[in-house]
């Protein structure tokens, strides 16, 4: 099924998501480059046997990225500043200089939808930022589509929700007792679980149709509160304390907020029939389990 270019792959933004990418490809023999910040990261790309590329994406000199015919996939975030995402715009000018990719994967949010009141959403809905953070990523989005029809190369727009797994689990908020809002004020999130969303990057990149986007999700949205009840119960820690959304504005961050004033529910039709994923953990309790075990 992952069929990919000779040339190689290449990650920018490889940290966790990225080196859990990076190993299929490793074990099918291909050559991986991951582009990071910092040593640290940079000494964990190699201890997996991915060719480290340490830089700063926003300032100095960009090194040379071995993009000439990889498959690349896209997973930095923009930097927390401003509605422009500044950071890919560089890097996509930069790419002119070091070679064009075969394909171009770029990891998008379903934070681009904003509030939906609820509804169910698929790739048709407009989108409807209600924050800079998801106003940066429609941004990102549009340089991406724009910089891709002008150098002739094939892109694919993932759109992804809540990452949950191994060590990405909500294991210390349940453990510092802050509280949580009320299940019938609570609103909808969505999430996929990070082995799932390996396998649906990886399917993208080799077999969807040019110039496609699609929401990533299991399908089973619900809300924080189920999650952190059904993980309490997993763990044995006790279940976060109730309060009331007028109760939370007052006591919780601003960013935190952001999430908890958005619900949508996203559908993944599309995602499962034409890229034809089976998704390992299609609800959350199998997915919280898998991963609990995992760690441990």
């Amino acid at each position: 099924m992952h069929t990919n270019p000779a040339k190689g792959v290449l990650i920018i933004g490889c940290g966790d998501v990225g080196l859990r990418l990076a190993a299929p490809y490793r074990a099918e023999g291909h050559d991986v480059a991951g582009v990071v910040r910092s040593a640290e990261s940079a000494a964990a790309l190699k201890a997996a046997g991915v060719q480290p590329v340490r830089c700063d994406l926003d300032g100095g000199d960009l090194p040379g990225f071995p993009s000439d015919g990889a498959a690349l996939f896209y997973l930095a975030p923009p930097l927390d500043v401003g509605t422009d995402d500044l950071r890919i715009e560089r890097v996509l000018a930069h790419l002119e200089l070091t070679g064009a990719p075969a394909r171009f994967l770029y990891m998008s949010t379903t934070g681009v939808y904003g509030d939906c009141g609820g509804r169910w959403i698929d790739e048709s809905a407009p989108l409807n930022p209600s924050t800079h953070r998801a106003q940066r990523r429609i941004s990102a989005e549009g340089a991406v589509r724009k910089w891709c029809r002008e150098q002739g190369i094939p892109w694919v727009i993932l759109r992804v929700p809540a990452i949950y797994g191994p060590g990405r689990l909500l294991i210390e908020r349940l453990k510092s007792g802050q509280p949580t809002v009320r299940p019938e004020q609570c609103s909808y999130t969505n999430r996929i679980h990070v082995h799932d969303l390996v396998t649906v990057c990886r399917t993208a990149m080799a077999r969807a149709p040019e110039n496609s986007v699609y929401n990533v999700s299991d399908g089973n949205p619900s809300t924080i509160t189920d999650y952190l009840f059904q993980l309490a119960e997993l763990t044995g820690l006790p279940q976060p304390p109730l309060i009331s959304m007028q109760e939370a504005e007052k006591s919780l961050s601003p960013s935190l907020m952001s999430f908890l004033k958005e619900s949508k529910r996203i559908h993944n039709l599309k995602m499962l029939e034409e890229l034809g994923v089976m998704l390992r953990y299609p609800d959350l309790k199998s997915g919280l389990r898998a991963s609990l075990a995992e760690e441990a």
